[in-house]
């Protein structure tokens, strides 16, 4: 155990060396140490919930369980909905497949493509696109335990210095 200002760290010795096993623990009186980096408190959820925090923190219910992780649902589902979008233009490839008098790709059978997997790593080259939109959704999404995200109490307001 290493005890930093407030809390403590614990470590484990394993074959490849020191592994971290429990962080952000914080000493209870005649308890164990409490090893929750992520509680409603830090993240201002549930009775902790301020004034400015967004309606969804305050709730006991799905809704704060869906807003906690909403920043990672909706990027999977834009990397889901991309793929479907990608493969859907699958037709101009055929247009181009007719053309050269060539065998149509079927919609199943083009994501195994090798046109396919082109056009999806020309896409993904573009990441400034997706750097932008995880800074936009950043402000209005959470993602509990995510560095990158505010507390999910934490007005949309907030930066990451005072969040």
């Amino acid at each position: 155990m290493v005890r930093l200002r407030g809390d403590a760290l614990f470590l484990s010795q394993f074959d490849a060396g020191w592994k971290v096993v429990a962080a952000g623990c914080t000493p209870r009186p005649d308890m164990p140490f409490d090893c929750k980096p992520e509680s409603a408190r830090d993240q201002r959820v549930d009775e902790h919930a301020r004034e400015d925090s967004p309606r969804w923190a305050g709730a006991r219910d799905r809704r704060q369980n869906l807003y906690s992780r909403s920043l990672g649902v909706v990027t999977a589902l834009l990397f889901v909905l991309s793929w479907l979008a990608q493969s859907i233009s699958g037709a101009a490839c055929n247009a181009e497949q007719q053309r050269d008098l060539s065998e149509p790709v079927s919609w199943a059978a083009y994501p195994a493509s090798a046109h396919f997997w082109n056009r999806t790593l020309q896409n993904w080259q573009s990441e400034l696109l997706a750097v932008a939109a995880m800074v936009v959704l950043s402000i209005y999404l959470r993602q509990r335990g995510s560095p990158e995200s505010k507390p999910v109490g934490a007005p949309h307001s907030a930066t990451g210095a005072e969040g």
